[in-house]
């Protein structure tokens, strides 16, 4: 048998059931794909078989041994658009309709094919064959700015910043409604949808869930604002924005509402990283123009005051 892909169980994710924990932590298998493993001993607790639902506490370690079928992800020549790059990471600018790595349905055309073209194996291995250097995840509707690690330590230490807070992370989006604040912060625990699979929510044991808001414009209808991720859950924005009654325009998933101007799915985009460089610990800041959906709504709405 191969050696496991290992995780660790941190504070936020102790009093998890073992199936919920690899299935947020391994999202291109299904539940109950996952729920067999565990049962076909592929996936351990601290090197023992375990029951599906085992409760999980800080410091357990889960040990999944891939199964034997090895899934071939084929390297393609796909455009990448490297924002910054040195020996140990490069940061991307991921485009819309892309998925940021492969799934067991989805092989091809991801923002892994593209740097396994660019980069064979100079990416860190740490998430296992489906995610080579793949440190955090975008949507595949959301665009914006990812850090991606070239060995395993880069990988260790980035993750680490993120964790720590030290690497920050923000977005823009356009949202229905009027926004009765200036700035908010949203803290509210996200876990899976069980009468939705597709989606996640806001629910009590979920996992500790904080999104920073601040608006920028204001329209009729709609509110443009900034937001900065403090934690990093599945669609973490959106659910959270939803929750508070503001879903994203375009976010179908979400409720987020059409607006009448063509964009791709939900007007949300990673437009800014700041990082300390792990060569010599300095500061540095990568930040976008906003996107092509986010500008052709602003243009809209702005020309509507006109």
């Amino acid at each position: 048998m191969e050696s496991p892909i290992k995780v660790l169980v941190d504070e936020q994710s102790a009093f998890e059931r073992l199936d919920n924990f690899v299935c947020a932590e391994f999202p291109e298998y299904s539940r109950s794909k996952i729920q067999k493993f565990i049962k076909e001993e592929l996936i351990r607790l601290n090197g023992k078989k375990a029951k599906v639902a085992t409760v999980l506490k800080e410091g357990d370690e889960v040990l999944f041994y891939k199964p034997p079928e090895k899934i071939i992800i084929e390297p393609q020549n796909i455009e990448l658009d490297i924002r910054y790059e040195d020996e140990d990471m490069l940061v991307v600018n991921k485009p819309k309709n892309m998925l940021t790595h492969p799934t067991s349905s989805e092989k091809k055309d991801t923002l892994v094919n593209a740097l396994l073209y660019k980069f064979g194996d100079n990416l860190s291995h740490i998430n296992g064959d489906m995610r080579p250097g793949i440190v955090h995840r975008l949507d595949r509707n959301t665009s914006g700015l990812l850090m991606i690690a070239k060995n395993d330590e880069a990988h260790i230490l980035l993750a680490e910043k993120i964790k720590q807070k030290t690497a920050k992370r923000n977005y823009l989006a356009v949202v229905t409604g009027n926004l009765e604040f200036d700035e908010k912060t949203i803290n509210a625990p996200i876990w899976r949808n069980f009468s939705n699979p597709a989606q996640m929510t806001v629910i009590e044991g979920g996992k500790p869930s904080v999104t920073h808001v601040k608006v920028l414009e204001r329209f009729k209808g709609y509110t443009y604002i900034e937001l900065e991720l403090e934690t990093g859950r599945t669609h973490q924005i959106r659910v959270h924005l939803k929750h508070i009654g503001h879903p994203i325009v375009g976010d179908s998933l979400y409720g987020g509402g059409r607006i009448n101007v063509k964009t791709t799915e939900q007007v949300l985009q990673a437009y800014r990283l700041t990082f300390n460089r792990l060569s010599d610990n300095i500061i540095t800041t990568i930040t976008l123009e906003p996107d092509d959906d986010i500008k052709r709504v602003l243009n809209y709405l702005r020309s509507k005051r006109l």
